[in-house]
């Protein structure tokens, strides 16, 4: 009890120490707090400045948004960071040591985690090397579908199924980006074999003159649609290679109307697009098939009826042979 009254007496000397400290510490943590919160909209300044570029292109915009989008988040990173090693410095923590202890502590998480570090790295390296961009369609590892997030450690896809797919980048070994700089769309075209194929190549060019001069797909157009000529000769139909180069991410909107185009002029044109279906050939003409028809007569039957032709045929011999009698008299 008298030590407690002690330091009771003793409250007017270390009490504004202590209320200094929290004072000081709760500022440390409002200043980042706003910090964090004014560094937001000014990385998306950023981004409205380079809007005003009038070279800027839908290509670079997306480069653009996935860097800054990385920059936000390391920006946040860093200004706690910074926040908890003046905190503990208020707190009377001795930070040199502990950033030294953090440093060789750090290298043994490097050599246990050698994955996570990985994953960073190879993250580095996709940003670095504009690989794929937040708002492209890639392939990564054989799965397809819409790049929503580039983060330091991992990489995120939907695909067209809404299903969200979660790629650490160390374990990224291909990536198939289909909508960088421009993109293209590839329609085999099969015909009969009836059909004279350069007129239906040349169909097919004025279908595609026809959609380029279409205002609603002319913006959207980068290059003319191109009859690359026959490219197989399949089991039913020959096969025609056209290709369109379109903006990125247009190329299934453009090639589906090019589809429905070509369905409805072949039809006016009266071109067959085949089916499969299966002809036999002999090699010349075929002869009528002969038939014979039998008897709905049994094994059994046709026994009975020849053994009876046999006992009858046998007894006439006898007959002829046997003597006749008036002429012995």
């Amino acid at each position: 009890m008298q030590e407690f009254l002690a330091n009771l007496a003793q409250l007017d000397r270390w009490a504004p120490q202590l209320l200094s400290a929290v004072a000081r510490l709760a500022l440390v943590l409002v200043l980042a707090w706003v910090l964090n919160r004014v560094s937001r909209p000014l990385i998306h300044r950023l981004d409205e400045a380079f809007g005003r570029h009038p070279e800027r292109s839908e290509e670079r915009q997306r480069r653009i948004q996935t860097l800054l989008t990385i920059v936000e988040k390391v920006a946040s990173a860093a200004i706690w960071t910074v926040a908890v090693i003046m905190g503990l410095q208020v707190l009377g923590v001795n930070t040199a040591a502990l950033l030294t202890a953090a440093g060789v502590g750090g290298l043994a998480f490097g050599f246990g985690a050698q994955n996570l570090v990985r994953d960073f790295i190879s993250g580095f390296f996709i940003l670095a090397e504009d690989q794929i961009r937040v708002g492209d369609v890639a392939v990564i590892n054989g799965t397809g579908g819409l790049v929503q997030a580039i983060n330091p450690r991992t990489t995120v896809l939907r695909d067209l199924n809404g299903t969200v797919h979660v790629f650490p980048n160390g374990s990224i070994q291909t990536v198939s980006n289909l909508t960088k700089e421009w993109s293209r769309y590839v329609i085999d075209v099969s015909v009969a074999y009836k059909e004279d194929v350069d007129r239906v190549m040349e169909v097919l060019r004025s279908i595609g003159q026809e959609l380029q001069e279409d205002p609603e797909y002319r913006p959207l157009i980068v290059q003319p649609l191109e009859v690359l000529g026959v490219d197989d000769f399949g089991a039913s139909g020959v096969t025609i290679k056209t290709m369109i180069t379109t903006l990125p991410l247009k190329q299934w909107q453009v090639g589906r109307e090019l589809r429905r185009r070509i369905k409805k002029r072949f039809d006016a044109e009266g071109i067959e697009i085949p089916f499969p279906h299966t002809s036999l050939y002999w090699g010349s003409a075929s002869q009528a098939f002969r038939v014979q028809v039998e008897t709905g007569q049994t094994d059994a039957d046709r026994v009975v009826e020849e053994v009876l032709r046999r006992l009858g045929a046998t007894q006439a011999a006898a007959e002829s042979d046997r003597p006749s009698g008036g002429a012995g008299a």
